[in-house]
């Protein structure tokens, strides 16, 4: 008991309610997102072309809003921004249950890229400003284990209320999302944080960075590498769903059995195949991943049963974890 003491004892208290935060709100933002193409397909007969465009808005979004969170963080302030961010994520997800048409969608969608892309950032701030230098590790270990905890448990759920009641999920992640703002709230009331001096941090915006882009030849090709694998990987979000639903009777389960996997073997195989990716050059341990998840998504069009998708799964995840060995699930 001392020790659990101890150990509880070497972080803030707001550190663990965002730690406890990202738990519940990754989990239900993983009952829900990943489940979102498969609500549209059915109960809004959009195109595929559509969905993708509505699924894809939310990272498109997020890039964007990279380089203004950080902005407006040093301007107005850690907690307004998280707070804010929180609160707007909510009443997204509540935009969600009385959407009725595609624009609302992707509206919708847009707004919950952008608030993610305020929120993630600052939170990760923020637990650096409460945690002592030697902890801040632990802390980020911490944080992605919460991150895969939720992204293993909440497809399992979002399976159930899939093919009963999509839109309760939508209500009960924006739920989420307002108590974890009125508890952080509660938390930081009496939470002194000093603003960053500008003079001392200055803050990238879109100009630089592709004026860095455009004078770095090898990171110019690295930034091309990641957008092309990229879109291979994102097809578990938008055309996986629909393509396990329309050829398998049980497609919505398997897919959630797919995603539960995925988060789990995030968690297991990271750091033994990180470590085997060191024998290897970077470049060498790049290609082998791409490969594998090539493998992985071609092989998806011969799926014909749970089986089989899990063998896929584990391929195409071997391939994610070689390509991106620091890449957290869902970030």
């Amino acid at each position: 008991m001392n020790k659990l003491k101890i150990y509880i004892g070497q972080f803030h208290t707001i550190v663990w309610v965002l730690l406890i935060g990202t738990v519940l709100s990754r989990g239900l933002a993983f009952m829900t997102l990943p489940f979102l193409s498969i609500y549209l397909s059915k109960h809004m007969d959009l195109s595929p072309i559509i969905i993708g465009l509505t699924v894809g808005m939310s990272p498109l979004m997020g890039t964007v809003g990279g380089f203004i969170g950080g902005h407006l963080s040093d301007r107005f302030g850690r907690k307004r921004v998280m707070l804010i961010a929180l609160c707007s994520l909510a009443f997204v997800y509540y935009g969600f249950t009385i959407a009725n048409s595609q624009g609302w969608f992707i509206l919708l969608n847009a707004l919950n890229g952008l608030c993610n892309s305020f929120f993630e950032p600052t939170s990760q701030a923020l637990m650096a400003d409460l945690t002592e230098k030697h902890n801040r590790m632990k802390a980020y270990s911490l944080r992605y284990t919460a991150i895969n905890f939720g992204a293993s448990v909440g497809p399992l759920f979002g399976a159930y209320l899939a093919t009963t009641s999509a839109k309760v999920s939508f209500t009960l992640t924006g739920t989420t999302y307002l108590l974890y703002a009125f508890v952080l709230f509660f938390f930081m009331r009496k939470l002194i944080i000093p603003k960053v001096d500008p003079s001392v941090k200055k803050t990238v915006l879109i100009g630089d960075a592709f004026r860095i882009i455009k004078t770095d030849k090898a990171l110019r090709f690295l930034i091309l590498g990641g957008i092309i694998v990229n879109m291979g990987y994102v097809q578990m979000d938008s055309n996986l769903p629909q393509f396990l639903q329309g050829r398998l009777e049980n497609g919505v389960v398997i897919f959630s059995i797919l995603l539960t996997i995925n988060a789990v073997m995030v968690v297991v195989l990271q750091m033994p195949i990180s470590h085997f990716a060191e024998r290897f050059k970077p470049m060498q341990a790049m290609v082998i991943g791409a490969l594998l998840m090539a493998i992985g998504l071609f092989s998806c069009s011969f799926i014909n049963g749970l089986g089989h998708s899990d063998h896929l799964d584990y391929i195409f995840n071997t391939g994610r974890d070689i390509n991106f060995p620091f890449k957290q699930h869902g970030d």
